[in-house]
């Protein structure tokens, strides 16, 4: 009875087998049958359309998959919850309006060596840098980027489909910092320019366009070689109250502010009056330099530092026009040629 009883349960486990087996081909073929039954609804029962392979779709699935990707790292902390404060389009690696308006690249001939802190602005807000470090040293430059987490492994200057083709000495590894955030060494070849840049996603191992801005309105005014950078100084102006039309760039492009906006010099340092278009703005930073109000009537006004003139400086304005309060990331432009006497 013994051989036989274990002939007996192994027929009995093959045969529970089988039915586990029939079991999952009759889920399969039920989620098939309710997914042309989706289908054939959605077109009147006419014989569903053939699959779009067209660039759009093609386009829509890289984005997918973006999404997906910042879903994954930013339930693993490498994103802020916050979209990225300098981003045009999340989505895609363009950059829209970051250099418009004849602004023209800045050369490392045009600054003194040194090291210093400058902005960027990059193409996607799921590739977010949240400080950055220029050294300008012979005639070159080049500049550490600190990431917001660590979902992507090496970087290329260029786009991902010359990625592909590119060797592994071509790649810029990540180096990780004191806490525990990815950085890349990367070459500038000019500010206020766009410059390509694919990034390797670790949870995709995929290339992803990029692209970056580094902004020269970041830079402090000592950072420019003589006469490369328009001041109150450069300019001479003498102390006094002037007018001069600015220019704001950024946010969601509802924004406005006054212009011409009111100039105050003094002792060779330039400060300006924005009057925003509405009363929703609390503060501004300049700097990191926090400041407040200078009326609590009307629309929200503020004194600010005026660094340089007819180049991009960055700006943060606190909004509390939504559920909560928002701090956006704007650039203003002041025009040197438009710099009037106060009447």
């Amino acid at each position: 009875m013994g051989g036989r009883g274990n002939l007996l349960i192994a027929l009995l486990e093959v045969g529970i087998l089988e039915v586990k087996y029939m079991k999952m081909k009759l889920c399969a073929l039920l989620a098939a049958i309710g997914l042309c039954a989706g289908n054939l609804s959605g077109c009147g029962g006419k014989t569903p359309a053939v699959a779009d392979t067209s660039a759009a779709a093609k386009s829509s699935v890289v984005e997918l998959s973006e999404a997906e990707l910042a879903q994954e790292e930013l339930a693993e902390g490498a994103y802020d919850d916050a979209p990225a404060k300098n981003t045009q389009n999340q989505e895609s690696g363009s950059l829209g309006d970051a250099v418009k308006d004849g602004m023209e690249p800045v050369s490392a001939d045009a600054l003194k060596d040194g090291g210093y802190e400058v902005r960027v602005d990059s193409s996607s807000g799921m590739f977010r840098i949240t400080e950055c470090e220029l050294t300008v040293q012979d005639g070159a430059m080049s500049a550490v980027m600190t990431m917001s987490g660590t979902g992507y492994l090496k970087l290329y200057m260029g786009t991902g489909a010359e990625a592909e083709q590119a060797s592994e000495a071509d790649f810029i590894p990540f180096v990780e910092n004191a806490d525990g955030k990815h950085t890349f060494k990367v070459p500038v070849e000019a500010l206020d320019k766009e410059i390509n840049c694919s990034a390797f996603s670790r949870k995709k191992e995929t290339w992803y366009d990029r692209v970056l801005v580094f902004c020269s309105g970041s830079l402090p005014a000592e950072a420019f070689a003589d006469g490369e950078a328009a001041t109150a100084k450069s300019l001479k102006l003498e102390d006094g109250s002037y007018t001069v039309a600015v220019r704001l760039e950024g946010g969601s492009g509802r924004a406005s502010v006054e212009t011409p906006a009111a100039l105050r010099v003094e002792d060779g340092n330039a400060f300006a009056v924005i009057t925003w278009g509405s009363s929703n703005y609390d503060y501004m930073k300049v700097d990191g330099e926090r400041l407040d109000l200078i009326s609590t009537g009307g629309n929200s006004s503020f004194e600010i530092p005026v660094r340089v003139f007819d180049r991009k400086m960055p700006v943060i304005a606190d909004t509390i026009a939504m559920s909560e309060p928002h701090e956006v990331e704007y650039t203003l432009v002041f025009d040197s040629t438009t710099i009037k006497k106060a009447e």
